[in-house]
């Protein structure tokens, strides 16, 4: 039995390290799959606590979940997104307007706050912070990210359904404020241009949120500006790639 065992954790190690590198050359201990099932069962979770995510109902709210379903649906068919068939690529609204924030899970369950979204001045502005999340997940940042916050093991154990009561909640309550690294936000940035220029929304979408938001004061800042490079450099590097993808 025990030699079975070693075997069996032997597989699954080997399955894990059949590891992928994102265009930033970080190394991605997760398999793709393994990506889907533990965004789904994340957002199982964040769809099952209302006090933490209270989520907008879709009945008597038809036409803001069309609107925003629709603005996602043609960035991820302007057919740069990764993983666009593989990932559930799900979108929800979460009813809290002194928010501005928006996140994305592994296996793309995306979550966006009424706040951001009556913040913001354009469309163009949403397509963009909506572009700069789907980067997130489509070139699995919060699978690395996750892994160095909670550590290989504890993400497995979710993943295989052995973890701790509670630490699902844990990983969907740190999902709406995991701080990513220069190197992710600044490709999730770039990404979020790419991705637009297929699209007839201003590719430098995301760069008019960030000039909003230093002319408020940043007063409440989401946790994507909360982190480096600060938004001023993102502005400048947002417009600059917009400009040489004409």
């Amino acid at each position: 039995m025990r030699i079975l065992s070693i075997l069996i954790v032997g597989t699954l190690v080997l399955s894990v390290f059949m590891i992928s590198c994102s265009s930033t050359g970080g190394l991605n201990l997760f398999s793709v799959q393994q990506d889907i099932e533990l965004g789904r069962q994340v957002s199982q979770e964040i769809n099952s606590n209302p006090a933490e995510f209270p989520i907008l109902p879709e009945r008597g709210n038809e036409e803001v979940y069309r609107y925003i379903r629709n603005l996602t649906s043609t960035i991820l068919n302007s057919g740069k997104v990764a993983y666009r068939d593989e990932f559930a690529w799900e979108v929800k609204i979460i009813d809290d307007p002194e928010t501005l924030n928006a996140f994305a899970t592994p296996g793309g369950y995306i979550y966006v706050y009424t706040g951001l979204i009556k913040f913001l001045d354009s469309e163009d502005e949403l397509a963009g912070v909506m572009g700069h999340e789907i980067a997130h997940s489509a070139q699995r940042h919060s699978t690395q990210q996750m892994t160095k916050a909670y550590g290989l093991q504890v993400l497995l154990s979710v993943v295989t359904g052995r973890s701790n009561p509670g630490m699902i909640e844990q990983i969907a309550l740190g999902l709406a404020s995991l701080n990513f690294s220069r190197e992710h936000e600044t490709e999730a940035d770039a990404y979020s241009v790419e991705y637009l220029c297929g699209t007839s929304y201003n590719a430098a979408g995301a760069a008019g949120f960030f000039r909003k938001m230093e002319g408020s004061g940043g007063s409440r800042p989401p946790e994507f500006m909360s982190t480096h490079p600060n938004p001023g450099n993102r502005v400048e590097a947002i417009d600059s790639k917009a400009r040489a993808m004409g």
